[in-house]
C-alpha cells in the first residue's frame, strides 16, 4: 500500500485516525503498532516476519546489552552479533546476488545466481533498529523495556518503506508521552497534502517526460533531449521522495509525533558539500554518526579525512542498490566531496554565487546519469549526448520541450523555496487570510489528486526500491 492510493487515502488512514483517537491513551502505541503491520503486510505479507524478527533482534540486544554494560567485552558482543545479524539480513536479501555475479566475473567460476525479491523497506528499518543498539550500547539512550513501543518505533506506518530514518533518540520520549492537538492534526493534514501533491501531481507526471526521453535510442539522442530528460528525472525524484517524506512527516503529526525533515530545497545549493546537508538529510546524518565519525572523521589529517569519505560514499552508493553504477555514482560524489573539502572549498567562495549555484546543479545532473542506469555503455552515450556529440536539437526534442515547457517550470518553481516564502509572509501578515487559503489548498490537491488517480496507470515510488 502506497500513500498516494485511492485505499491508503479514503479506507487506511480514516480507519486508523478513528480506532487510534478512540483508543485509551495507554493502548494507542498498540494501535499504531497492529495497524502498521497491517499496513506492511499489504505489500510484503511474507516479509512481514523478517521485519518482526528484526524488530525482535534488537529490542533482545538491547536488553542485554543492557544487562552486561559492565563487562564491556560482553557488551561489545552482544552489540556485534546485533550489528552481524542486521547487516547479513541485509547483505542476503539485497546483496547476495550481486557478489555472486561479481564472483563468477572476477574468479571466472559458476556460482548459482539467484535473485530474491527485496523486502520493501529494509534498508531503512535495519539502519534503524542498528543505531537503537548502537545507541544503548554508548549509552546515549535508556533501553527500551515496553516490546510493543519498541515495535511501534521500528514498524510506524508513515515512515516504514521509505524514510525518513528516524533514529530512537529522536522519538523515544513521544513514544511514551505524546501530545495530540487539533493544531498539530491540522498541520499534519496540510504537509500530507503538500506531498500528496508534489507526488501525484509533480513528479508523475514530470516522469512522463522522462519515461519519453528514455524511449529514444541512444543513437539517437541530441543534447536538449538528453538534457530535457535528465532535468525531468531530477525533478520527479525530489517530488518523488520529498513529498513522500513530506507525507510521512504529515501522518506523523496527526498521531503526534514529530519526525525529522528530510530535504531543504536541495537544488538551491552552491556546493556539492551544502546539496548532501539538503538531500535526504537522515541518510547522510546517519552515515556521518555511524560510520564516518567512528573511522576517524576529519581528525587525523587530511588523507584519512579523504579515505572515510571514500568509505562512506562507497557505502552510500551502494546502499541505494546491489549494482555497479550505484557503486560509482557515490564515488563519484566521494570525489566531489573530497575536492571540495581538500583544495576546493575557499576558492569556490570567492565565485559569483549564480556560477556556484550552476556549476553544482551541472555536477548534480551529471551524477543523476549514473544513478538511473545500470549499463555503463548507456552511461557512457547518455553523458556524450549531454555534451552534444548526437548533434544539439532534433524535431522530437523541440516537441517534448514545448509539450512540458509549463509543467517543468512549474517543477522548479516548486523545487525552490520562493513559493515557501510567499507562504510564510501571508501567513505572518493575514493568518485569517493564510487558514482559509490553506483549506482551499489541501481540498484542492486532494481533489485534483484523486481525480488523477482514479485513472492513473503510472504511480510508482522511486525510492521503495532501495
Amino acid at each position: 500500500m502506497v500513500f498516494s492510493s485511492l485505499n491508503f487515502i479514503f479506507v487506511f488512514l480514516p480507519l486508523v485516525l478513528l480506532l487510534y483517537y478512540l483508543a485509551p491513551r495507554r493502548f494507542r502505541n498498540a494501535v499504531l503498532f497492529l495497524a502498521s503491520l497491517f499496513f506492511y503486510a499489504w505489500g510484503e505479507p511474507v516479509y512481514i516476519v523478517l521485519m518482526l524478527f528484526s524488530t525482535l533482534v534488537d529490542y533482545v540486544h538491547g536488553l542485554l546489552i543492557n544487562r552486561f554494560r559492565d563487562s564491556k567485552n560482553l557488551a561489545r558482543l552482544f552489540l556485534l552479533s546485533s550489528v552481524v545479524i542486521n547487516l547479513g539480513l541485509l547483505g542476503f536479501f539485497k546483496y547476495a546476488g550481486f557478489l555472486l555475479r561479481v564472483l563468477n566475473s572476477i574468479c571466472g567460476l559458476e556460482l548459482v545466481e539467484f535473485s530474491l525479491p527485496l523486502p520493501i523497506g529494509i534498508s531503512f528499518y535495519t539502519f534503524q533498529t542498528m543505531s537503537y543498539t548502537i545507541d544503548v550500547y554508548r549509552d546515549r539512550i535508556p533501553v527500551q523495556r515496553n516490546f510493543i513501543d519498541f515495535a511501534t518505533y521500528v514498524s510506524f506506518f508513515p515512515q516504514l518503506i521509505a524514510g525518513p530514518i528516524v533514529r530512537y533518540r529522536e522519538i523515544a520520549a513521544q513514544l511514551v508521552d505524546r501530545q495530540e492537538s487539533t493544531a498539530s492534526f491540522g498541520s499534519g493534514v496540510r504537509r500530507f497534502a503538500q506531498g500528496l501533491g508534489k507526488k501525484v501531481l509533480l513528479a508523475n507526471n514530470i516522469g512522463l517526460l522522462w519515461q519519453e526521453v528514455q524511449h529514444i535510442p541512444a543513437a539517437e539522442l541530441t543534447a536538449l533531449s538528453a538534457w530535457l530528460g535528465i532535468v525531468a528525472f531530477a525533478l520527479q525524484i525530489y517530488f518523488d521522495f520529498s513529498g513522500y517524506s513530506d507525507m510521512a512527516v504529515g501522518l506523523g503529526k496527526m498521531f503526534g509525533f514529530t519526525l525529522p525533515e528530510n530535504f531543504s530545497y536541495p537544488y538551491i545549493s552552491r556546493s556539492i558539500t551544502e546539496f548532501w546537508r539538503r538531500w535526504h538529510m537522515t541518510l547522510g546524518s546517519w552515515f556521518r554518526e555511524y560510520v564516518y565519525i567512528p573511522l576517524g572523521g576529519n581528525r587525523k589529517g587530511k588523507w584519512k579525512t579523504v579515505r572515510n569519505m571514500f568509505v562512506v560514499w562507497l557505502l552510500t552508493g551502494l546502499w541505494h542498490g546491489a549494482a555497479w553504477n550505484f557503486a560509482l555514482w557515490g564515488l563519484y560524489y566521494g570525489a566531489l566531496l573530497a575536492l571540495e573539502k581538500t583544495f576546493l572549498a575557499a576558492r569556490q567562495k570567492k565565485l559569483p554565487p549564480l556560477l556556484q549555484h550552476t556549476v553544482t546543479l551541472f555536477l548534480v545532473l551529471f551524477g543523476w546519469v549514473f544513478f538511473v542506469f545500470e549499463d555503463s555503455s548507456v552511461i557512457g552515450r547518455y553523458l556524450q549526448a549531454m555534451l552534444g556529440f548526437g548533434g544539439l536539437w532534433d524535431q522530437k526534442a523541440l516537441y517534448l520541450l514545448t509539450s512540458y515547457a509549463f509543467l517543468l517550470l512549474l517543477g522548479v518553481f516548486f523545487a525552490f523555496p520562493k513559493a515557501r516564502s510567499l507562504e510564510e509572509k501571508l501567513s505572518a501578515k493575514r493568518p485569517r487570510l493564510y487558514y482559509t487559503a490553506a483549506v482551499f489548498a489541501c481540498f484542492f490537491i486532494l481533489v485534483l489528486a484523486t481525480a488523477y488517480l482514479v485513472d492513473a496507470s503510472f504511480n510508482p515510488f522511486l525510492y521503495f526500491r532501495f
